[in-house]
């Protein structure tokens, strides 16, 4: 299968992809931190090497790479697909990691529950984010994938309580949410903002387009 859409050094690209037939491809917390691993670990030129019996996820997320192929600016994980906002470095750098990344993931997700089989949804899915305004929406719209999780109908009906949503996505840990809005984790290692125009000088500019956006109703699609 081709990609109608073509992929160039230097440009910036929302990439996602979920489960085949709509099914869950993350049915517990460690399929989660899996990928999450994985995210690290397949953004590099050299093959993909993990053994998680021997190390926390905290070191596997310290683990010294070669050249790195994308420069990732966001992600998040929901029960069925993932959402990355990537920059291209090399050339197919983009394909490369992402042929890693699922392919690692499907090997691990099949051994595990004693299927085979394709897990995603053939190739992956490519948006060119080739304008400030949707580059940096793009970055909210990403972050706030999990609120789906929470209140199901928010991009119809609007948010029922701005705060407790604020609170929701702040103790979901499968997105990079608390990348940019300053918090100290592990998953910090994952992103380089430093590829990415500087929207958010300060994290308080981060959140207040993260309000914007929750205040909304019947624009976020």
């Amino acid at each position: 299968m081709t990609r109608p859409l073509e992929i160039s050094v230097g440009e910036f690209y929302h990439i996602y992809n979920r489960g085949t037939d709509k099914r869950s491809v993350f049915l517990t917390r460690y399929d989660y931190e899996r990928f999450i691993t994985l995210l690290y670990l397949s953004n590099s030129s050299e093959p993909v090497r993990i053994d998680t019996r021997k190390k926390s996820l905290s070191d596997l997320l310290k683990t010294p790479r070669k050249e790195t192929l994308v420069d990732i600016g966001a992600f998040c994980l929901m029960p069925n697909h993932f959402h990355l906002l990537l920059h291209e470095k090399t050339e197919n750098g983009i394909s490369r990691f992402i042929q890693k990344l699922t392919t690692a993931y499907t090997m691990y997700f099949n051994k595990k529950n004693d299927r085979s089989g394709a897990l995603f949804q053939g190739v992956f899915k490519a948006e060119h984010l080739n304008n400030d305004n949707y580059l940096k929406y793009i970055f909210a719209y990403i972050n706030l994938n999990p609120i789906k999780l929470n209140e199901p109908n928010w991009k119809q009906f609007g948010i029922k309580n701005l705060k407790n949503s604020k609170i929701f996505l702040e103790k979901y840990e499968y997105s990079s949410y608390l990348e940019h809005t300053g918090k100290d984790r592990k998953q910090k290692s994952i992103i380089n903002n430093k590829a990415f125009p500087d929207y958010f000088e300060k994290t308080v500019d981060f959140e207040e387009m993260i309000d914007f956006w929750l205040s909304f109703k019947n624009q976020v699609e």
